[in-house]
């Protein structure tokens, strides 16, 4: 006999898109403790502007881009969870209008960390 046990509950879809939705929120404050609270400390970023290929810290980088250009209120975005385990799970982004009137295409990878899902890494490709 097959037993069918789901393994996620429906609770964590919740808590993947809040973690996400962190993200969004401090973007568009220009908020770094949004954003601290979105990503793991040792969280990662890649990806192109235009075709540049950037990298770094997550957390440094958006405290340097905030400091600079700060905030994003009229950034528009939509979330979509593309897959989604106990303890992992990744997040499409579609943001548009920041700060420069640029558009984005993020992709967060998720870990369940002490109970709490972290952004770990982001990759992204950044549109003028």
């Amino acid at each position: 006999m097959t037993t069918h046990i789901k393994p996620v509950e429906t609770n964590e879809y919740d808590a993947v898109i809040e973690a996400a939705q962190a993200y969004i929120d401090g973007y568009r404050a220009g908020d770094i403790a949004g954003i601290e609270r979105a990503f793991h400390q040792d969280a990662i970023m890649w990806g192109y502007s235009g075709d540049e290929l950037l990298q770094g810290p997550a957390i440094p980088v958006f405290a340097s881009f905030f400091k600079s250009l700060g905030s994003s209120p009229d950034t528009r975005s939509r979330l979509d969870i593309l897959a989604i385990a106990p303890t992992a799970a990744v997040v499409r982004v579609d943001m548009e209008n920041d700060v420069m009137g640029a558009s984005f295409n993020d992709y967060l990878s998720l870990l369940k960390i002490d109970g709490q899902w972290k952004i770990i890494s982001k990759i992204f490709q950044r549109y003028a």
